[in-house]
């Protein structure tokens, strides 16, 4: 029988290439003695003939678009047996490998005639090539064929009632979030973008009042923003004792008018407003400063209503200050009732976390909805923000710094550095779990406290997740314990974690004696003592080896995984064009035989796992540096980055910022390594996880503007206010650290931080209560670190992490992270609770 190319089809097939491609049988067995020469001789047939029919097909379906779209793959499916025509029209047309695979295919070469035969089957028979018996039998190789399909899609079938009641929820589902988008979208299209109607005026000196009309008298409420020189809070109480604070005074006022045009009587409308202002001298060189304030405005007396002809509204401004201070205002007539807001916040807020804890829409979308329905619920309330606005809400600070260090991670693992230094720990800790998770976990704290946490956290998990792989253990609990880890070493110092930046870089803690050596200090041993009970609780969790082991054998984990990340692969790419539509049939195929072989692996026996000595040995040979000169180059970047991190802890040396030195070290890599197909490189970076970012950002923003910070803010104040004197600092601390911690849990840290500072800072300012910074400014750091850890969206570093760990085909939920994060956090802050204490309430260190 020959082939429509010309050459004679050869007389064997292949059994079952999904398990053992190699093994042949013959179709004629008259004589055993010559067995293996007829065996060598059909396998040098079925070669050539696979070379042939790979070439034709080739120059038939692969396209340069094809190709194109193979080069943006993750590298382990690019050098996958089963793309190997694309693989080979690349060298063909380009006359070069992967330049990033060079010294593997050195090393491939090198192992010898026999294993480059049988590499050579594994990837030619699996690229749709028929082998005919002499029987006229037909095996397709690839998988092709439809009644395979069919048998999968029907044993994974759910019965029937499930699939209908799934089929109802999903329809549940779908009419609940219309329901949601025609809301929000009918708010922005009913309301057009808030514009601050900004005015100038000058307020005389030495007490004279200066009156501002309002336009609308039948007001319950309105909104007056300021700005001018006025004095920040964390600024110094005064230059000296001997001279009073300028003060402006700031009060709405009510005009009762009669027939004629003249003013019968007037009172106060509202409850006084005093702002400090700067020094006379300092007016000049001091910077505008804005202040908001939202005046509950009193009801109308009726016995003056009775005998006027109408009201009028206006704001009264008084300074005591040496000369005239200019101000530029705006008057909102319709403001955010807060009350309200906090209601309509705290609805929003919920929804997020229903639609993140029960899977309902992925992260980023569930995400990208919330804050788009609080952007909504802001324009029904006639404060839309403009655009402009809702981008200054984002912290492209933040972003860069995630997306330089992603493209950094994604180049560094084309190296083989995370497998090599897997290896190695296993090596070290000599194949003992809770050895190397303690190693693990120690260094990742370590580095978090001198680096960023998120970009410690995208260094380390892939090492972990790789660590995890070699030692057949699955990597979602060891992650979960990493991160943790990384949370609680990011509270060591001021530059650990987001929290901590904001509130060392405040001005008015730092002049009160708050600076890096002070703040490491204290935090220390409430560290030290947070891992200890990190690490007992998490030795009770995982208390039996198997909860960090696979249900299955590691083998058909493998399989497993192996489906998860080619049908990512797969999913990321469109039906748009002929190529990309080439390359995603080309991976399902591959899925299809994975899932057969999955099948078969299920009914497998399972066999005895190699000793200790076998399994280094095995994974030393496996995993060696793929590309050294790439290594030195990577090298070369990350020490540059690093050292700028380690940098920025030295105030002095703050030059540039954490996200600026993320993107130069992304392209000093760029530039070094010579890579011209930045589709490749930047298809690998997390996309979803910078989306949710971003819209989380504005979420949080758009929840401030609803009064959510501020009233939690408000009624922390108010608790330790209402306290007796000798008891106040243990208030103050158990309040503060308890309120940021479990509040990080459920909104971002960075935005309470923020609010929480001011109250802080507030609390130390006032003299009757008498209270010291120190101890405050330790409760707030503490919890708003340790806080990170209670959900999955906590912290930054949680997100990031969840985020690489499902690109590399591992997912943890939301519920799974919150029965392991939040007992721990919990523990946490009772320890932390009592350091304190003990440290600050009994013996006074502050």
């Amino acid at each position: 029988m020959s082939s429509p190319y010309g050459y004679s089809k050869p007389t064997f097939m292949i059994t079952d290439h999904s398990q053992d491609p190699y093994h042949l049988q013959p179709g004629d067995e008259d004589d055993d003695q010559d067995e293996d020469e007829e065996r060598h001789s059909k396998l040098q047939e079925i070669i050539s003939y696979l070379h042939l029919s790979a070439k034709h097909r080739s120059k038939c379906e692969v396209t340069e678009g094809a190709l194109q779209v193979w080069r943006t793959l993750p590298e382990r499916i690019r050098q996958d047996p089963s793309l190997a025509s694309f693989r080979q029209e690349h060298e063909r047309l380009h006359g070069d490998v992967d330049p990033l695979q060079a010294e593997e295919a050195e090393v491939r070469v090198e192992n010898g005639h026999h294993e480059e035969t049988a590499l050579a089957i594994q990837a030619f028979t699996q690229i749709g090539i028929n082998v005919t018996n002499e029987a006229g039998q037909v095996r397709v190789l690839d998988g092709r064929d439809l009644e395979n399909n069919n048998d999968d899609q029907h044993d994974e079938a759910e019965p029937h009632a499930k699939s209908l009641i799934r089929k109802y929820l999903i329809w549940f589902k779908i009419a609940v979030l219309v329901v949601v988008w025609c809301v929000f979208t009918a708010f922005l299209m009913s309301n057009n973008e808030h514009v601050d109607q900004l005015s100038l005026i000058s307020v005389p000196r030495n007490s004279s009042p200066r009156v501002f009309p309002i336009a609308t008298s039948g007001l319950q409420r309105i909104g007056l923003g300021l700005r001018g020189p006025f004095r920040l809070q964390e600024n110094e109480l005064a230059i000296n004792d001997s001279v009073p604070l300028p003060l402006l005074q700031v009060q709405v006022m009510r005009s009762y008018f009669d027939g004629e045009g003249m003013e019968i009587y007037i009172e106060n409308a509202s409850q006084l407003w005093q702002l400090d202002v700067v020094y006379p001298d300092l007016i000049d060189s001091t910077q505008d400063t804005k202040k908001q304030r939202t005046f509950e405005l009193s009801p109308i007396d009726p016995l003056w209503l009775a005998q006027s002809n109408r009201t009028e509204l206006s704001f009264e401004f008084t300074s005591s200050i040496e000369g005239e201070l200019p101000l530029q205002l705006n008057v909102d007539e319709s403001p955010i009732y807060k009350r309200d807001g906090v209601i309509y916040a705290a609805v929003v807020l919920c929804g997020l976390y229903v639609m993140i804890i029960w899977e309902i829409v992925n992260r980023t979308f569930a995400a990208i909805i919330a804050s788009t329905l609080s952007v909504g619920i802001l324009a029904a309330l006639n404060s839309r923000p403009s655009m402009a606005t809702i981008m200054g809400w984002i912290d492209v600070e933040t972003l860069l710094l995630l997306f330089g260090m992603m493209i950094l991670v994604a180049i560094l693992s084309e190296t083989g550095v995370f497998d090599y230094l897997a290896v190695y720990a296993y090596k070290i800790t000599n194949g003992h779990v809770w050895p190397l998770i303690n190693c693990l976990c120690l260094f990742t704290a370590i580095l978090s406290s001198f680096l960023d946490n998120v970009t410690t956290v995208l260094l380390m998990t892939p090492v972990t997740i790789r660590l995890c792989e070699v030692m057949c253990l699955n990597p979602v609990p060891i992650l979960m314990c990493m991160v943790i880890y990384s949370n609680i070493g990011g509270a060591l110092t001021p530059v650990g974690d987001p929290p901590n930046v904001i509130i060392a870089s405040n001005s008015y803690i730092s002049k009160n004696g708050v600076n890096f050596a002070v703040f490491t200090l204290h935090m220390l041993p409430g560290v030290l003592l947070v891992m200890v009970q990190t690490y007992i609780q998490l030795r009770f969790k995982f208390r039996n080896i198997s909860d960090l082991q696979f249900k299955d054998s590691p083998e058909v984990e493998e399989l497993r995984h192996e489906i998860h990340v080619w049908k990512r692969a797969a999913a990321s790419l469109s039906a748009y064009s002929k190529d990309e539509e080439l390359v995603r049939q080309t991976l399902m195929k591959k899925v299809n035989r994975l899932k057969r072989s999955l099948k078969k692996r299920m009914t497998a026996v399972i066999e005895p796992a190699p000793n200790y000595q076998q399994t280094l040995a095995n994974l030393q040979a496996k995993y060696p540096i793929r590309n050294k000169t790439l290594l030195i180059k990577c090298s070369a970047a990350l020490l540059f980055v690093i050292s700028l991190f380690f940098l920025h802890s030295v105030p002095e040396l703050q030059r540039l910022s954490l996200g600026w030195t993320a993107l130069l070290g992304a392209i000093f890599l760029i530039i070094l390594a010579d890579i011209e197909d930045m589709e490749a490189i930047l298809a690998r970076v997390e996309w979803s996880t910078l989306l949710f970012f971003a819209a989380l950002f504005i979420l949080m923003e758009a929840l401030t503007e609803l009064g959510l910070i501020e009233w939690i803010g408000n009624m922390t104040e108010g608790i330790i206010l209402g306290v007796g004197e000798d008891r106040r600092l243990m208030v103050a601390i158990l309040i503060i650290l308890w309120v940021s911690a479990v509040a990080s849990a459920f909104v971002d840290n960075i935005p309470l931080t923020t609010m929480m500072v001011k109250i802080t800072i507030s609390l130390a300012q006032n003299s009757t209560l008498n209270l010291p910074l120190q101890p405050l400014v330790w409760a707030l750091a503490l919890g708003a670190c340790l806080g990170g850890n209670g959900t999955l969206i906590g912290a930054s570093a949680n997100v990031v992490c969840a985020g690489v760990a499902e690109q590399h085909g591992y997912k943890f939920t939301f519920l799974q992270f919150f029965k392991v994060g939040f007992p721990i956090m919990i523990g946490s802050i009772i320890v932390t609770t009592g350091y304190l204490l003990v440290s600050h309430s009994l013996f006074a260190w502050h």
